[in-house]
């Protein structure tokens, strides 16, 4: 079935669900990640069926916290693997040049010398072969600077923490809108899409895999999904999905967690990014925006999957790391957002997860089911398009060969020439040419829907009074169009409110909800619930930040239930654990798997 609609809203997941129920797909993937995502994508550009199930929203997990880049791997340099930096320098020419222009764009970062003669020689020689590897790509290539060089494009790095630099270019993008993007091309070309939809067990037809019965969350309704296929594409649940299948899995992942903290751009005096070495990974500042992000720590989590929790030490750690390249010291104070987020990494013997493989692998544990694990974001589409052709192989199918490094995603096509044409833009709509450039980054050659609802009722032209970076009508978007089901949705992922600003989008989640109200059906009972639900997960996650350990961070996180009854519960038959607390009724743990 082809669509040449590309809207998440809530009519096109009635339409996805009654499909789940009543269609035998070729591939049913399980995961809303970038991968997922990606798999869908590229299954439906094969024209194969495909039905795509998420568990709670698009890149509610590991693909909206990220670093927000997409870049070539400079540091796997160091450890030779020249086959991956290559593969992810195509990938990263190809999303910045090809797919998604409009959503994705070169970033300038100085990398700090500390010692004279050597470093310049070793870092320098790295970084032309970074280059080398991926010429063509559409960045500028590297160039050696002085420390007064430096400090004009970074005024605020203390003068004592460098001696020269080098500057070189990656890629930038807004994670979770790539994600949700990858979803809505997936969407036009066919593909059913449906968030607020987990798997709770595996249709079997004999010893194969046929299916999943899946629950939907919004209703509690139960239904099962025919796939002559499926593809697992769950990142950091991967080993609870191979004990559900009976432990005969191949794939040993382990989760290692990267905190990241955002800052107001006027708290550092810098035009570019900068990235340096430190004991245990990679310190990047980077430029987002009207802010900065601050970034990462690299180690391993053994808890909660669903809500990683930064903790006391992992932000005064970042701060110190940050401390000691900048000129102007950053408190906590200063911090505007903070977010976790769960690394994928395959396992391997080494201890330090900041030396796991970031490589992915396929595997095929049982009949009908191929297991997609590890990689890195930039790679993603690589990542998909080996999971569809695994899946492919295993079936003994015959279909096209992936074409999706060919298919820009939706917002792409005639990005270029509507931004020739902001300023007209900004004449016709009365709005200001800063407010046509944020709309063409954030949707692209869509910028006509924003401007229509704007057309139609005025009032959504306005700014958000307590964020007003982004407009009224973007939110009533993100319900209408881009399938958020609820506020956190909108805060957290349609826009990055969340993060932005001081109060963590608490002041901005009452005119949020009103705005989504009309479009998902909400009553007054349930805009007070949406809105409780939002101020009890930033509180937790307020006093999570206060907590001196990983241990006790999780715990505090853990006080605010998530909004999606039952989505952080264990799989049924995973050995993951005791189950909810929310009152949905589970299948108990031992039941047979359904029969085909």
């Amino acid at each position: 079935m082809l669509s040449l609609g590309a809207d998440l809203g809530p009519e096109q997941r009635r339409e996805a669900l009654s499909r789940f129920a009543s269609e035998q797909f070729d591939v049913l993937v399980i995961g809303g990640g970038v991968v997922g995502a990606g798999a869908a994508l590229d299954a439906a550009t094969r024209g194969l069926s495909v039905a795509l199930v998420e568990a709670r929203d698009y890149a509610s997990g590991t693909s909206s916290r990220s670093s927000k880049l997409v870049h070539g791997g400079l540091r796997y340099l160091e450890q030779l693997d020249f086959s991956l930096v290559r593969e992810a320098q195509r990938e990263r020419s190809l999303i910045l040049n090809e797919l998604c222009p409009h959503l994705a764009r070169p970033i300038p970062f100085i990398y700090p010398l500390q010692h004279r003669g050597w470093e310049r020689l070793y870092v320098g020689a790295g970084i032309a072969l970074y280059d080398a590897l991926g010429r063509r790509s559409g960045v500028p290539r590297h160039k050696h600077l002085t420390r007064s060089g430096a400090r004009r494009l970074f005024p605020g790095l203390r003068e004592d923490a460098l001696v020269g630099a080098i500057r070189y270019y990656d890629g930038q993008v807004d994670d979770a809108r790539h994600t949700m993007t990858l979803v809505r091309t997936a969407r036009r070309y066919g593909a059913a899409c449906a968030n607020s939809v987990r798997v709770v067990d595996f249709r079997r037809c004999g010893e194969r895999v046929a299916g999943a019965v899946v629950r939907d969350l919004e209703s509690g309704a139960e239904l099962e999904v025919r796939a002559k296929h499926t593809i697992n594409a769950a990142g950091v649940w991967t080993d609870e999905i191979q004990r559900l299948v009976g432990g005969r899995g191949e794939l040993r992942v382990r989760a290692s967690k990267g905190v990241h903290l955002v800052v107001p751009r006027d708290r550092i005096d810098g035009t570019v990014g900068v990235i340096s070495r430190t004991q245990n990974s990679v310190l990047f500042v980077i430029p987002w925006g009207g802010h900065w992000i601050i970034g990462t720590t690299d180690t391993d989590w053994i808890l909660d999957l669903a809500h990683p929790a930064a903790s006391r030490s992992d932000i005064d750690y970042l701060l110190a790391q940050a401390n000691k390249l900048l000129r102007t010291r950053l408190t906590r104070d200063d911090i505007q957002g903070v977010y976790a987020g769960l690394r994928p990494l395959l396992a391997g013997e080494s201890d330090a997860t900041s030396r796991l493989s970031r490589e992915h692998a396929v595997v095929t544990p049982v009949a009908g089911l191929t297991i997609v694990a590890g990689g890195k974001y930039t790679t993603y589409r690589v990542m998909a398009k080996d999971a569809v052709d695994a899946a492919l192989q295993a079936r003994g199918a015959a279909a096209p060969e992936s074409v999706t490094s060919r298919v820009a995603l939706v917002g792409a096509d005639g990005f270029a020439a509507l931004w020739n044409a902001r300023e007209r833009l900004a004449a016709e709509s009365a709005l200001e040419p800063r407010r046509i450039e944020h709309l063409l980054r954030r949707y692209g050659s869509l910028l006509p829907d924003l401007l229509e609802l704007i057309a139609e009722d005025p009032a959504l032209g306005q700014p958000l009074a307590a964020a007003p970076q982004y407009l009224r009508a973007e939110l009533r978007y993100g319900a209408e169009a881009e399938g958020a089901l609820h506020l956190d949705d909108l805060l957290a992922r349609r826009t990055r409110i969340s993060i932005e600003t001081f109060d963590r989008g608490v002041a901005s989640a009452a005119e949020a909800a009103r705005l989504a109200a009309p479009v998902l059906g909400w009553s007054d009972d349930v805009v007070a619930g949406e809105i409780a639900h939002y101020e009890a997960r930033v509180a937790a996650e307020r006093e999570s930040q206060d907590q001196p350990d990983d241990r006790t961070a999780d715990a505090a996180r853990l006080g605010a239930p998530d909004v999606r009854a039952g989505a952080s519960a264990p799989i049924p038959g995973s050995g993951g654990g005791a189950g909810p607390a929310d009152g949905l009724a589970r299948d108990p743990a031992n039941r047979p798997p359904r029969p085909a």
